[in-house]
């Protein structure tokens, strides 16, 4: 599945310095910080003559197409998926529209609102959905704060699958992750911003896996991850990324990606998170990012105050 977009510059090398985005025919740029396949003076990449079908080296500069990509939006680029109907979180099923009538999905409006306000004011983008343990239900909480964030007209909203331990975000959309490219070279660099982030409205866009991967730490903290979001940031132009995370307490994934974040919203399960599994999430947040709030899933209906 890619992108076809038709230039014919004088010098095909010389221009292209926004590599995210696929060139004529089959594009695969390489691992930006793969120092075996570079020189050791000045950064490379490779690039497609058009004039050839040989690859042509050309510098790289980060900075140079962070300047390129913000001048050019992909939004409207990126390949649309609908979302199936066995799934009651966004528009297009008879299950979405009921469930928006209910208070759980007010609820979700509501924590849309006091965010948007939130990051707003601080100038915040990239926000993580995170949880103590396994099960508490945060893919769940990311997809309908990100369906409700969506449903602000004129608003972007990116909504991220990173939780590489156990990638669940595209069953809980009935949508097919093998559509797009794979999470792990997208943040590697070697694909393009259009051949994985997928469009599902005018308003979101998302992220999916379907692999898992045992040294997702150790993406996380690669420099090249850092590069590709931010290069994702300034093609896509969204007012919030939210980033649906493994467990804070059960691997090191999220904590190794709080650099990257702005924020963290921490889920809470009624019936299994204890007070110590809290104070644990609040101590390892504690000095890195703010924690936005901890929002309680499965609460016993006698406990919840109703207005």
């Amino acid at each position: 599945m890619k992108d076809t977009f038709s230039s014919s510059p004088a010098n095909g090398a010389a221009a292209r310095s926004d590599l995210m985005v696929p060139a004529q025919g089959s594009f695969t740029r390489p691992r930006r910080f793969d120092s075996a396949s570079k020189p050791q003076d000045k950064d490379v990449d490779l690039v497609l003559d058009n004039s050839t079908t040989e690859p042509v080296i050309a510098p790289y500069n980060n900075q140079d197409a962070l300047t390129t990509a913000a001048s050019r939006d992909l939004w409207d680029l990126l390949h649309l998926q609908e979302p199936g109907t066995d799934q009651h979180i966004l528009d297009g099923s008879q299950a979405a529209e009921d469930f928006r009538e209910t208070e759980v999905s007010r609820a979700f409006d509501l924590l849309r609102t006091r965010l948007r306000q939130t990051i707003k004011q601080n100038g915040w983008v990239n926000v993580a959905v995170a949880s103590p343990t396994v099960g508490c239900g945060n893919t769940f909480i990311a997809a309908n704060l990100a369906a409700s964030l969506s449903r602000v007209p004129s608003s972007r909203t990116v909504l991220m699958d990173f939780n590489m331990r156990n990638p669940g975000l595209a069953k809980t959309l009935d949508m097919d992750a093998s559509q797009s490219g794979d999470l792990r070279d997208f943040l590697a660099g070697d694909v393009a911003i259009s051949d994985y982030i997928l469009r599902v409205s005018d308003t979101l866009a998302v992220g999916l896996g379907d692999k898992t991967h045992r040294d997702a730490s150790e993406i996380m903290q690669d420099p090249a991850t850092a590069a590709s979001l931010a290069e994702m940031r300034a093609s896509l132009r969204p007012d919030i990324v939210l980033y649906d995370m493994p467990p804070l307490l059960s691997f090191d994934d999220t904590a190794a990606f709080l650099p990257q974040l702005d924020g963290v919203l921490l889920v809470s399960d009624g019936t299994q998170t204890m007070a110590k599994h809290l104070a644990e999430c609040e101590r390892i947040l504690d000095g890195q990012v703010p924690l936005l709030g901890v929002i309680l899933n499965r609460a016993r209906a006698s406990s919840i105050e109703r207005f």
